[in-house]
């Protein structure tokens, strides 16, 4: 199989306008590839079945048989054929659909003809190292489905993949949830992209790490003399986003006060600038995220319950990584890739070992934690295999041994008169927090290992029944990868 221009790799083109099969076989045959073009799906599809191709990039709307019937097609020809998608941007759903079902990656009319080379680059040295992987000793790992970075297979995320396709183009805000290192901007640029602004910008700001008053200044903007230092008027993010779409990521951490002037933007669409006297109108999608519960927040006061309802008209939540370990091989072989390619070195195979003990660590920073932890292996590693000695040492030596102490407690018997069950349960849930803390030395991570439970879970435990404290002189806390 061929890649690249020197290797001439055989690429099948699709698409119903001659134009731009005219267009694609000129641009692609210049690249040094052998171009095969058809008309239509059912023609692509006959000609998949009599030779082989390397690459096959094809419109998604067509008549008789469109590009996603084609993928499925495709897929019982030959699974490990790369597909790239030709799309418009009313086409959100399909695209979101033939991603989940193995496409390659797509590119938006109108493109420009440097991205469509550089997918299609992308797409052949894929498929190399696909080639090499198989060859190798060491099984090949199965390629991950990826929409912008997200990666998994798992029912928890193909629900994610069809809330997306469904919500793109709706105007609601969206409010995504979901603990730290889960992806959540990702899932903010996927519906940005998908959706019919993705023509206009993107923007995106950290509301937990600018002080209140530079917050303010960079949402709404301000004017000349506003305060010391604002020698020019300066329009905000809200301004800079019209028509486009604005990430508020740790919304949680906004101020009161700065929370009322955003539920005025959601009613209103009007802004007025730090300083100023003249409300401005904006056009822009907001999107929330946040690692936090709101509800908890908004009982303790310090967020609003109209500014939650507003926010969460569509609300995404993202799975932590615990939860859909299926998805870690896949998310493994394309972090390895990615970081191979960007050191040029040959994608390495990755041990049994190495394999067993990602597979089975919690996780506690989730994708984040797990791609910071690949990115150190591989500039660790001098072997042509990622071993398990490049492994971060907390993943080397977690023992799941201990996962479930509440698995062993027989229930209490209910007495004649009843009993109180959210007494009982948080009995049993303060007395197995402090039996965790003690088997693990006062070290908070390792107690919250021993639970099943994440660390920000088990903070929250122990504040709930005032445990927070250190219990005793070894008590101490260790904060995992990922955690703030």
């Amino acid at each position: 199989m061929g890649s690249g221009k020197d290797s001439g790799a055989r690429i099948l083109v699709v698409d119903d306008e001659p134009g731009m099969r005219d267009f694609l076989t000129i641009l692609l045959q210049r690249e040094g590839h052998q171009v095969v073009a058809a008309a239509n799906g059912k023609d692509a599809l006959r000609l998949a079945r009599g030779s082989r191709f390397d690459l096959v990039i094809s419109d998604i709307r067509m008549p008789h048989l469109d590009g996603v019937g084609l993928l499925g097609g495709l897929r019982d020809v030959d699974p490990e054929i790369p597909v790239i998608l030709i799309t418009a941007f009313a086409s959100a759903s399909s695209t979101i659909d033939a991603m989940q079902q193995g496409a390659f990656d797509y590119v938006t009319k109108p493109f420009k003809v440097e991205e469509i080379k550089g997918v299609v680059t992308r797409a052949l040295e894929a498929q190399r190292l696909r080639a090499a992987a198989a060859a190798s000793p060491e099984p090949a790992r199965e390629a991950a489905p990826a929409i912008e970075g997200l990666v998994g297979r798992s029912p928890k995320m193909v629900e994610v993949y069809k809330v997306i396709s469904k919500v793109a183009n709706v105007a609601g805000t969206v409010l995504i949830t979901g603990e730290s290192g889960t992806g959540k901007e990702l899932v903010a640029r996927t519906l940005h992209r998908h959706s019919d602004r993705a023509t206009k910008p993107f923007m995106a700001i950290n509301c937990g790490a600018i002080p209140e008053q530079l917050l303010e200044s960079e949402l709404f903007g301000h004017v000349k003399g506003a305060f010391t230092g604002a020698v020019v008027n300066k329009a905000g993010l809200l301004e800079v986003a019209h028509g486009g779409s604005l990430l508020l990521d740790e919304v949680a951490e906004m101020s009161l006060p700065l929370q009322v002037k955003l539920l005025r933007v959601l009613q209103d669409r009007l802004i007025r600038r730090v300083g100023g006297t003249e409300d401005i109108g904006v056009d822009v999608r907001l999107i929330a995220a946040t690692n936090k519960q709101l509800q908890d927040l908004i009982r303790k006061g310090t967020f609003r319950e109209d500014l939650f309802y507003r926010l969460n008209v569509i609300p995404i939540h993202l799975p932590p990584l615990r939860e859909r370990p299926e998805d870690i091989p896949l998310l493994v072989g394309s972090f390895v890739s990615r970081f191979c390619q960007q050191n040029r070195l040959a994608v390495k195979p990755i041990s049994e070992e190495a394999m067993g003990l990602l597979s089975r660590y919690p996780w506690p920073g989730n994708v984040r934690e797990l791609e910071n932890a690949l990115e150190r292996a591989i500039a660790l590693e001098q072997s042509d295999v990622l071993t398990a000695g490049s492994l971060p040492e907390e993943i080397r030596t977690w023992q799941p041994s201990e996962a479930a102490p509440a698995a062993t407690l027989a229930p209490p018997a209910i007495p004649p008169e009843g009993l109180n069950l959210e007494d009982v349960v948080s009995q049993v849930e303060r007395k197995l927090l402090l039996e965790a803390l003690e088997k693990a030395g006062g070290v908070q991570t390792k107690a919250a290992q021993i639970l099943g439970i994440n660390f920000r879970s088990f903070r929250y435990r122990l504040k709930k029944y005032g445990l927070e404290r250190p219990r005793g002189p070894s008590a101490r806390v260790e904060r995992p990868a990922g955690e703030a």
